[in-house]
């Protein structure tokens, strides 16, 4: 926890020597919900009434980065999924924005945060030419753990830190999530998923125009009292 904040307290000088530090994690199963009949606007004496049953048009999956330094949302990714695959590609995504860049991603310890895909997307942008070995058999493929490791490791250009288990409080991603929640999706009518991603983009578009700040992080890093 002490290493995450100090990251945080490190952020602007990190943005000034030109490594980004992102905060960045998944919001699964979004939900397109088309309310029955339209909500009842405010009357003198009442407030707004929105109908209670709804329809479901299923779910989106928004990958995010939030910019420490800067407070925003960085190379968004909306979509059904969050496979290996999608991960690794949102992260090919963001480094695209400063491909010659440092940049340092806070995560969760998901399997998909730790996988082949972006143990090989690292190497290839930081031109590592080791032999990565054999997923499950040998090298730094072969395990969660040592795959881990090879991301975390800071001589890397790109490098990834894990937040420890449980402290999903600790990754300023979900306060930007809070907010999402609270201006857009609590009280949203989504007819498709396809306008549910479109509202979820516009709005990011919009936050980082007239909203985005850094966060004020105040804890230390210190062990929490029981």
């Amino acid at each position: 926890m002490r290493t995450v904040c100090e990251l945080y307290q490190q952020a602007p000088t990190l943005q000034e020597q030109g490594t980004h530090l992102m905060s960045t994690d998944e919001k699964t199963g979004i939900q397109a919900l088309e309310r029955a009949q339209p909500s009842r606007p405010l009357r003198p004496g009442l407030v707004e009434r929105q109908e209670f049953e709804y329809i479901r048009h299923g779910t989106q999956t928004l990958i995010a980065n939030f910019a420490v330094a800067t407070g925003q949302v960085v190379a968004p990714t909306v979509g059904p999924t969050r496979t290996e695959e999608d991960f690794a590609a949102h992260i090919e995504q963001t480094l695209q924005t400063d491909p010659q860049a440092g940049w340092i991603f806070l995560v969760d310890q998901l399997n998909t945060h730790q996988s082949e895909t972006l143990v090989r997307l690292v190497a290839h942008h930081c031109e590592i030419e080791d032999d990565l070995g054999v997923k499950g058999e040998t090298g730094i493929l072969r395990s969660m753990a040592t795959r881990a490791a090879f991301l975390h490791d800071p001589a890397h250009r790109i490098r990834f830190v894990y937040i420890p288990k449980h402290t999903s409080w600790l990754n300023q991603v979900e306060i930007w999530f809070s907010i999402l929640v609270r201006r857009v999706l609590k009280r949203g009518n989504f007819p498709s998923t396809e306008a549910l991603r479109q509202r979820l983009l516009a709005f990011i578009t919009y936050f980082n125009q007239t909203l985005a700040k850094p966060f004020k992080w105040t804890y230390a890093g210190r062990p929490l009292a029981a």
